[in-house]
């Protein structure tokens, strides 16, 4: 063939492969761009870490709401925003007030209520360490110095524990005092699992201890005047709804709050609090929620027809999934008009030298062994059965959902103010989402709603229990009880009947009231163990047989 001819062969091949193959790159450098874009506002000073409940998450909420309204896709039944209401924590009261001697302590410098404490107003003169039935009790905490400086030394519990046995005697309040200035010194712990006692229970501090007690050999006057209320806070979960008239619907979601400065303990930044540096969360969840904006947009131009489709953001994940829990929930979310639930949780940092990307939920539907197989060339798949997992998925996967989870994994910057965008790998994200919508796409040919697998509950460490129910505890709820949050397969609470969102109140003899009482009661049975659990289902008391085992 004359060089020419083969010249001008070449070239037309150039010209009828290259522009494809270009058009794509252009593409996913607009896509990278739009990530970037994205990410880097949602992880800026401004949203100051998007902590649940604060200003910095509103302005977040309002800037993807804007990205749906501009990409024309409509809000979920008419709303965009569906704020939720949950309780955090216990807070100690402004009408709390100490007084030992002549001297009112300030609160928390000198003392402070414990969260177990009742809410009530004793008086009485005191000896300290002398124990008295009717009159307050002044305790040391601490037995020595060794015990002061140890690192391990449960404060919380050896109060609680100390405090339960003086009620018994008779004592109607509890003041422990440190007199050696430990280096461990404990402070109000608002998430504290121990459930309040009769009688009103408070910490002196070393400064207390110095104005107050130091030195003085006679009954002193003491005065407590406690309340502990509960911490309200409110945050919105968002929605949009591309309505396709369909019998089934998908659910794509991704959490967009974070951790703010780190004041809800969360952090694993050592000083976090202390140096009130701002926690980014370029990757957790920034990443994950621009992943959703961008998926939307694609389902929108690519008129995926067979399935309506869902996208939610979810705030409150990073408080244990307060606002997936919500929105299942508040809107009654029927496992059988949903097809799937597909959840993005920190998928902008694939490591180009392993490629490695964890897809957790495979167990939850046999469908999606199609799925695995499909990405394997793609990435390096870490396969995760399990329908619970520590993100919002889990809420879905207890409602009857199938559900499936991508993960790029997690590094050195989790949870700490290094989390930022300039470390995301944006290429990278194009990738995984360039496989969720190929998931998404697959699906959408054959339009069928997936049958739901039970999976597994993973154990987190080792129990100590001879006996479980095969629940999983609601840790959000604190009216009174345990509340059911899933069932496990095959074990005492389904075999009893018991059904998520159940309240269990009693086993046996015990009293639930929350979870220690509860984990107590537990401890007290061996497996074969027949008894009865009281629960309370939609108002009503039921009473229920129970064989407990491992």
């Amino acid at each position: 063939m004359p060089l020419r001819l083969f010249s001008l062969l070449i070239l037309a091949m150039l010209l009828t492969v290259k522009p494809t193959a270009y058009a794509q790159k252009k593409a996913d450098k607009r896509e990278a761009a739009q990530l970037r874009a994205d990410i880097t506002y949602l992880a800026s000073d401004e949203l100051e870490g998007r902590r649940t409940g604060t200003k910095g998450e509103a302005i977040a909420a309002d800037y993807i709401v804007k990205q749906y309204k501009d990409a024309g896709i409509q809000p979920y039944k008419g709303e965009y925003y569906y704020p939720f209401h949950f309780t955090y924590g216990k807070e100690i009261s402004g009408a709390t007030q100490i007084r030992v001697g002549n001297t009112t302590l300030r609160m928390h410098d000198d003392a402070f209520p414990l969260p177990f404490s009742a809410n009530k107003r004793v008086s009485s003169d005191v000896l300290p360490d002398v124990t008295e039935q009717g009159s307050i009790a002044l305790v040391a905490l601490y037995a020595d110095a060794a015990t002061a400086d140890d690192p391990h030394f449960d404060a919380e519990k050896v109060m609680n524990e100390k405090a339960k046995e003086m009620a018994r005697q008779g004592a109607t309040g509890v003041v422990f005092y440190d007199s050696y200035n430990s280096k461990w010194e404990p402070s109000f712990n608002k998430h504290s699992e121990y459930e309040p006692l009769e009688i009103p229970v408070v910490y002196m501090t070393y400064a207390g201890y110095r104005k107050s007690i130091l030195g003085n050999d006679k009954a002193i006057p003491v005065d407590l005047n406690v309340t502990i209320s509960r911490s309200e806070r409110t945050a919105s979960n968002l929605a949009a709804y591309i309505d396709n008239g369909a019998k089934y619907t998908v659910i794509i979601g991704a959490h967009y709050d974070h951790l703010g400065y780190g004041e809800d303990g969360n952090s694993l930044f050592a000083n976090a609090v202390k140096e009130h540096q701002i926690h980014h969360g370029a990757d957790d969840n920034a990443s994950g929620t621009a992943a959703v904006l961008q998926i939307a947009k694609w389902i929108k131009a690519k008129k995926l027809k067979h399935y309506n489709y869902l996208l939610l953001n979810f705030s409150g994940e990073e408080l244990g999934l307060y606002g997936s829990k919500a929105f299942v929930k508040d809107q009654a979310i029927d496992s059988a008009h949903i097809a799937y639930m597909m959840n993005l949780d920190m998928v902008g940092r694939l490591n180009d030298s392993t490629h490695a990307l964890t897809l957790g939920g495979v167990g939850t539907s046999p469908v999606w062994e199609k799925v695995v197989s499909m990405g394997g060339g793609d990435f390096k798949l870490v396969i995760d059965s399990s329908g619970i997992g520590p993100s919002d998925h889990t809420s879905f996967y207890n409602a009857g959902i199938p559900v499936l989870f991508f993960f790029t994994g997690t590094h050195k910057d989790y949870h700490k103010p290094s989390d930022r965008p300039e470390l995301i790998n944006y290429p990278g994200e194009v990738a995984v989402i360039k496989y969720a919508t190929k998931v998404l796409t697959m699906m959408d040919k054959e339009p069928a709603k997936p049958s739901y697998l039970v999976t597994k509950q993973k154990t987190m460490g080792k129990s100590s229990f001879k006996v479980t129910l095969g629940i999983m505890p609601d840790y959000t709820f604190e009216t009174g009880g345990v509340r059911v949050d899933g069932v496990s397969d095959n074990r005492p609470a389904i075999k009893a009947g018991i059904k998520q969102g159940d309240i269990i109140t009693q086993l046996g003899d015990n009293k639930i009231n929350g979870m220690q009482s509860y984990m107590d009661a537990l401890g007290k049975f061996n497996p074969g163990d027949k008894t009865k659990v009281t629960v309370t289902r939609d108002g009503k008391v039921m009473v229920l047989p129970i064989e407990l085992n491992k």
